[in-house]
């Protein structure tokens, strides 16, 4: 019998809970890049607009007024598409808010490749690498809507500088919202068991990780998927175990593998549990714009792709 998969809106699911956290939070407020539409901040802003500060198309001046709100004990939210964010205020993030240590929570909406054809000037695939530079930085990568929950729960509770990813279009549930899942910083969650080998993903590509497994299994080769929202601080436990368990690696994620999971992962293996290991992830290349599946497929970065890295870890683990 086929599953019907069940798809839901990661910024849908943003604007709800930053209206509510806004609500019994009195420190909240959300600071907007003049996209509320878009990233669904508008839902803040209609209805409960004396915590809505529009900030126009001026990042930079947007991550000072976080900085400032945040040194007054107040916990801004500062939401706008992830190639801005991360990179036209890059300055402000590291010096006013990652060296103090402020509580300012930075959300990079349209991240990875599939933005819905915004065009390539407006994907996401360095911000990982970015933030997880910084020190003092969280850095979050929820799978999907239901984790997206999570992890802002999580964050409106943390002390201290936050950045969470976000997919602009709707993605594959991972986590169904009666689950007993509960985000934890730091931690690796094992969505599937397996001992040929392991399959480490981030965000939205997960799901695709579950895919690829499926495929696998028809090839008959049971691999694991370890599902890593958290990006920094990473678990480095349950990377070793993995090796251990399973001899071989495969990172997948919708982001350069320059500097993102996949390098982190490799760091933590070549200090402690060398094991082959591959890459799933947008090669040094200048991306275009282009159709979801178009996109997968052109970046190597599909379900079946992830299948056919695994194959190749897998011979490589033979060799």
């Amino acid at each position: 019998m086929t599953v019907k998969k069940e798809f839901k809106s990661m910024r849908n699911k943003f604007g709800d809970v930053i209206l509510e956290i806004s609500k019994e939070d009195p420190r909240v407020y959300g600071l907007d890049g003049d996209l509320a539409n878009s990233t669904k901040l508008n839902i803040l802003a209609d209805k409960n607009p004396d915590k809505f500060l529009q900030m126009g198309i001026a990042e930079q001046n947007m991550m000072g007024v976080g900085a400032g709100l945040a040194a007054v004990g107040l916990q801004p939210w500062a939401v706008t598409f992830a190639a801005f964010i991360t990179k036209r205020s890059l300055d402000q993030i590291q010096v006013s808010i990652a060296q103090t240590n402020l509580d300012v929570k930075m959300v990079g909406a349209y991240a990875g490749l599939l933005n819905g054809r915004a065009g390539k000037t407006h994907q996401a695939l360095e911000d990982l690498a970015i933030m997880r530079s910084l020190s003092k930085m969280v850095v979050l990568a929820p799978a999907d809507a239901h984790e997206v929950e999570q992890v802002m729960r999580f964050a409106n509770e943390y002390q201290g500088p936050v950045y969470i990813r976000l997919a602009r279009d709707n993605v594959e549930t991972v986590f169904s919202d009666s689950c007993e899942y509960r985000f934890e910083l730091g931690k690796a969650v094992v969505l599937k068991e397996g001992v040929d080998v392991t399959i480490i993903s981030t965000g939205t590509q997960t799901a695709r990780a579950l895919d690829a497994a499926k495929l696998l299994n028809e090839e008959g080769v049971n691999a694991a998927v370890v599902h890593m929202p958290s990006i920094k601080p990473l678990d480095n436990e349950a990377i070793i175990e993995a090796a251990k368990n399973t001899g071989a690696i495969v990172t997948t994620e919708e982001h350069t593998i320059y500097g993102g999971l996949g390098s982190a992962v490799a760091e933590v293996l070549v200090e402690n549990e060398p094991v082959p290991m591959l890459r799933v992830g947008v090669r040094d290349k200048n991306t275009q714009s282009g159709s979801n599946e178009e996109l997968l497929d052109h970046y190597e970065i599909s379900s079946k792709h992830v299948a056919d890295k695994v194959l190749q870890v897998i011979q490589m683990k033979n060799y």
